[in-house]
């Protein structure tokens, strides 16, 4: 297979991997709570990656682990705690994941002001069409759904807490690897939400295998899959189309939505789309820094990536 076929396979990868994740969202909160689904999530993909760390002899110092309890708890507990609690109150996944597509347009405003890099008016107005996208297709939804106006302020509030944990990365630069970063954030992942599923007395899972099956999508699809593409992508083609590919996943996961669950899109999701496209397409082409809308734990561990190449296995204390 040449390389641009192995590029390909490895971007549509990336969209449908990643998508994944808030159909996940939809299929697990559909058995259990959200709380009880992202314990049992972050408990067993903690299982397996603090397994693999203990094999590899991975290991962190205080400060390092301090770092990545910061920003896991952006990254992890804020942003998909909002993302998945605003679709099991009723959220469209499409829609949720419209929302989560601005966190590269909202760090790139914020960008300038806190750290300096330059914002000019087409990357501006790249963000003010983005907006006017989600809402269009917000204010469709809202007609349309069963969710309460404050439960589309969830995934709002879980983008923001993810851009805040971007230009956090950004100004600490850390040097943690890829697993280092995922397993570390994994890890914090499931003491929180244990502790929060715990407090409410919804740790138990419930009795329907179809739980197990959506825990598993997500861990393996959600969590190790788009984690996996997110880093092929990155090493064979760069930042830029890593954060062109991942624009694809809101109308992605609303075909996902419309196949699996039989949830026809708003009326204006469609030109919503095409003005969050348009307002992306705007803001990277006028900027000289690519932005990085990934999910926190990628984010942060897709730039160590990049700076510290060394294997796995390697051990970094600070």
């Amino acid at each position: 297979m040449d390389g641009r076929r192995v590029d390909a396979a490895a971007g549509a990868a990336l969209v449908v991997m990643w998508s994944s994740g808030f159909v996940g969202a939809e299929l697990g909160t559909r058995f259990a709570p959200a709380d009880t689904l992202l314990a049992w999530r972050y408990l067993v993909a903690a299982g397996v990656l603090t397994a693999l760390a203990a094999v590899l002899g991975t290991r962190l110092g205080p400060r390092a682990l301090l770092r990545q309890g910061v920003l896991g708890l952006l990254w992890q507990c804020l942003y998909l705690g909002g993302v998945v609690t605003g679709v099991a109150l009723g959220v469209p996944p499409g829609t949720t994941a419209l929302i989560a597509a601005l966190q590269p347009l909202l760090v790139a405003a914020a960008a300038g002001p806190l750290l300096g890099e330059r914002t000019g008016p087409g990357r501006r107005t790249g963000l003010g069409l983005g907006l006017a996208g989600v809402v269009l297709v917000v204010g469709a939804d809202l007609g349309l759904a069963g969710a309460p106006w404050w439960a589309y302020l969830l995934p709002v509030g879980g983008m923001a807490a993810l851009s805040a944990g971007t230009l956090l990365e950004r100004r600490l630069r850390p040097a943690e690897t890829p697993l280092q970063s995922l397993t570390a954030q994994t890890v914090l992942g499931a003491g929180f939400f244990v502790a929060v599923a715990a407090a409410g007395g919804r740790l138990q899972p419930p009795a329907d295998p179809a739980f197990w099956w959506a825990v598993a999508w997500v861990v393996v699809l959600s969590t190790f899959g788009g984690y996996g593409a997110y880093l092929v992508v990155l090493r064979r083609s760069g930042a830029v189309r890593v954060s062109t590919l991942l624009y694809l996943t809101p109308p992605t996961t609303m075909v996902w939505a419309l196949l699996m669950f039989g949830e026809v899109p708003g009326p204006l999701a469609v030109p919503g789309i095409v003005l969050c496209a348009a307002g992306v397409a705007l803001a990277l082409r006028t900027s000289r820094t690519p932005t990085h809308p990934t999910s926190g734990t990628l984010v942060g561990a897709g730039t160590a990536f990049r700076r510290n190449c060394r294997g796995p296995g390697a051990s970094w204390r600070a």
